[in-house]
C-alpha cells in the first residue's frame, strides 16, 4: 500500500539529487551496492550486540539509497535490466539480513518465541516477494497486499528503533511489531496467492471462450 500512494511522491522529491548525482557520473547500480553493504554491515555489527537503536539509524540511512538509485537512474536515463534485477536482488539481501541478524541476537539470549518470530517473518517476507517475481514471470501481477516491503521494514525497524531508544523501556515493542508483521504477512501471501488464482482462472476462461467461439 505504501508503495502505491508514496513512492511516487518520495521519487518526484529526489529527482534534483538524482539529477545532481546523475550529472557527478555515480551510477545507480553502485549506489545499489553501497545502499546494500552498508545496511548489512549495520545489521551485522549492530543487532547480534543488541545495539537496536544504533543499526536502526544505520540500516533506515542505507536504506533510503533504495530510492536514490531509482532517481539516478531516471534523471541519467541510464535504468536497465540488470539494474532492475540488481536492486530487487540487494532488497532482499538487506531484509535477510535484518531479520536473521534479529534472530541471532534472539537465538543468543535464549529467546525461543522470538527467534520463532524473527525466522517466520524472514520467510514469509521472502515467499511474499517470490510469488511476485514468479506472478510476473508468468505474465501476471502480485502487487497486491497489505504488507509489502515498504511495511514491513518501517515495522520491524520501528520496533528496533523503540527498543533500543536511549532511557526509554519498552521491552515488548519490538514483540509487538515482530508478530505483527507475521500476520501481515501472512495475509499478503494469501492476498497474492489469490490474486494469481484469480488471474489464472480469467486467462483460462478467455482461452475457452477462444476456442469455443
Amino acid at each position: 500500500m505504501l508503495n502505491i500512494h508514496a513512492r511516487a511522491a518520495i521519487s518526484r522529491g529526489l529527482t534534483p539529487l538524482g539529477t545532481r548525482l546523475a550529472r557527478a557520473g555515480v551510477t545507480p547500480d553502485a549506489i545499489t551496492v553501497v545502499g546494500t553493504v552498508g545496511a548489512v554491515a549495520g545489521a551485522l555489527v549492530c543487532f547480534p550486540r543488541g545495539w537496536f537503536f544504533a543499526g536502526t539509524l544505520i540500516i533506515w540511512a542505507f536504506a533510503m539509497l533504495d530510492m536514490v538509485d531509482g532517481a539516478v537512474a531516471r534523471a541519467g536515463g541510464r535504468g536497465s535490466a540488470f539494474g532492475a534485477v540488481l536492486d530487487s536482488s540487494c532488497d532482499r539481501v538487506v531484509d535477510a539480513a535484518v531479520f536473521a541478524t534479529i534472530a541471532w541476537y534472539f537465538a543468543l539470549h535464549g529467546q525461543r518465541w522470538m527467534l520463532l518470530a524473527a525466522l517466520l517473518c524472514l520467510i514469509l517476507g521472502t515467499l511474499t516477494s517470490y510469488i511476485r517475481a514468479r506472478a510476473e514471470g508468468a505474465g501476471l501481477t502480485a502487487t497486491v497486499g497489505i504488507a509489502e516491503r515498504a511495511e514491513r521494514l518501517i515495522i520491524v525497524l520501528v520496533g528496533t528503533g523503540l527498543t533500543g531508544f536511549p532511557g526509554l523501556r519498552l521491552p515488548y515493542v519490538l514483540a509487538g511489531a515482530l508478530w505483527l508483521l507475521v500476520a501481515a504477512s501472512t495475509i499478503t501471501v494469501g492476498q497474492r496467492f489469490a490474486t494469481v488464482y484469480r488471474q489464472s482462472q480469467e486467462r483460462v476462461r478467455a482461452r475457452q471462450q477462444r476456442v469455443d467461439a
